[in-house]
């Protein structure tokens, strides 16, 4: 036994890979280490199994999300999001069926390495969340291609404003696929490891499935649909404002708490991520990354929420109206080609 725990488990499981996201002390969040490890092994396991299970070690957590004090480095950050993001692009197009269970606190990073896979199980102790907004971040790993494509502007909505979905809502959003009782995950997991075929998991799936009751953002989807589906987010808060209910105020309390340069790049790359495919909303994300860790924000962000925790950001911009339009096409513009993001199948 080596003294020092692996952060990341492989296990043959009959017909399937299994892997252990294994830092529970850290909600099981992604560093380099792990994502290069999951990189490999992914590649691997494509070729010679029937299906993948990745799960989260621990009771709290599936994965919080990256390692973000570390992603603020100019040189380590833009070495972690090439690999992950690569990581991202391989799930987004798995030959075998990936089946994530999404047990507990899932966010950022988290929601990375399952929403692009087939198939998504969330369980009563499910919590979802984009927060990146408030870090002076953007949702990445893909989020401008899965966020966009949520009903009602529901995606819109949560990847600028962080709000969290849990248990069934997880379902109904979109986001999972199935919704299972954590107490039976043990017997899915072995079942599951039997079946030959995608058939045959889906059907498994869908025998453990529990329907879903009434979306707890019901009331409100109609008020979600009509304002964010504003074009600018001066737009979006007029138009909250207009609503005047409890939901609406709350929103707008919470857009203002967030980071305003933030949440601009975001909308943008929401709305460019609506037309594009997997591949290019990574390449995107890739440079907006790389052009934060350069910048004030992200850096002042995980300082103030994470590392000396005053929960006082200062922000580059001190408002919306401050941020120009200029400042947000920088960061979209091209990096320089040996410094783009390269998908590890790429033909030279």
């Amino acid at each position: 036994m080596s003294t020092q725990e692996q952060d990341v488990l492989f296990e043959n499981l009959n017909n399937a890979g299994i892997i252990t996201l294994n830092r529970p002390k850290a909600l099981n969040s992604l560093n380099t280490s792990m994502v290069t490890k999951l990189l490999q092994q992914l590649r691997d396991w494509e070729n010679n199994k029937s299906l993948v299970i990745v799960k989260g070690a621990g009771e709290k957590a599936f994965c919080a999300g990256g390692d973000v004090k570390s992603a603020i480095d100019r040189v380590e950050g833009p070495r972690f999001f090439h690999t992950e993001y690569n990581v991202n692009y391989l799930i987004g197009k798995y030959k075998i069926p990936y089946i994530a269970f999404i047990n507990g606190v899932t966010m950022g990073g988290g929601v990375g390495v399952s929403v692009h896979g087939r198939y998504r199980v969330a369980t009563e102790k499910t919590v979802v969340a984009m927060p990146e907004t408030k870090i002076g971040l953007f949702p990445d790993v893909g989020a401008s291609y899965f966020l966009p494509r949520l009903q009602v502007n529901l995606g819109m909505y949560l990847g600028l404003t962080g709000d969290r979905l849990k248990g069934k809502d997880v379902v109904k959003a979109g986001i999972a696929t199935h919704f299972v009782s954590s107490k039976r995950l043990y017997e899915l997991e072995k079942l599951l490891s039997r079946c030959t075929n995608d058939n045959e998991v889906l059907s498994l799936l869908n025998k453990f499935h529990e329907p879903s009751e009434e979306f707890s953002l019901a009331d409100n989807i109609k008020h979600i649909n009509y304002c964010f589906a504003a074009s600018t987010l001066e737009e979006i808060i007029e138009r909250l404002e207009k609503v005047q209910n409890d939901w609406s105020l709350k929103t707008i309390q919470t857009l203002r708490q967030m980071c305003p340069g933030s949440l601009k790049i975001t909308l943008r790359a929401l709305q460019r991520g609506a037309q594009l495919e997997l591949p290019q909303c990574l390449k995107m994300e890739y440079r907006l990354a790389c052009r934060a860790t350069e910048n004030h924000d992200f850096p002042e962000g995980v300082r103030a929420l994470l590392i000396d925790k005053d929960n006082k950001p200062k922000w580059q911009h001190s408002s919306l109206s401050d941020v120009d339009d200029d400042y947000v096409e920088d960061y979209f513009k091209k990096l320089p080609q040996d410094k783009e993001l390269q998908f590890f199948d790429a033909k030279l």
